[in-house]
């Protein structure tokens, strides 16, 4: 049920790479098993922060009881991530988490 989105301006050179580094790292933090995890890449994307077209990264995470007191820990380790692999700085990274209701997130034909 987690969902990661990562959207940035920058190129990737290896996106399913990413993708699968991106997948553990989710079920890392979130400590839910990869085999629930999503992640979903969009490179090269028109994105302009602070008036900005340097590098920069959006970031949405999504999942069932994601704990509102651990997002600032969630946030350190997404922007880590982005900043090792894209090289993106953590100021250029904004993040949104989100935890929807169960029945508000479908899978296999019936929610949550």
């Amino acid at each position: 049920m987690p969902l990661l989105e990562l959207t940035t301006n920058t190129n990737i050179d290896d996106v399913a790479s990413l993708a699968k580094q991106a997948s553990k790292l989710t079920a890392d933090i979130l400590g839910k098993p990869e085999s629930y995890v999503m992640v979903k890449i969009m490179p090269e994307q028109n994105l302009i922060f602070a008036g900005s077209d340097e590098p920069a990264a959006h970031v949405k995470l999504k999942s069932l009881g994601l704990p509102e007191s651990d997002t600032a820990d969630l946030s350190a380790k997404i922007c880590d991530f982005i900043n090792v692999e894209l090289g993106i700085n953590s100021a250029r990274t904004y993040i949104e988490f989100s935890s929807p209701d169960r029945h508000m997130w479908g899978w296999d034909g019936r929610t949550f």
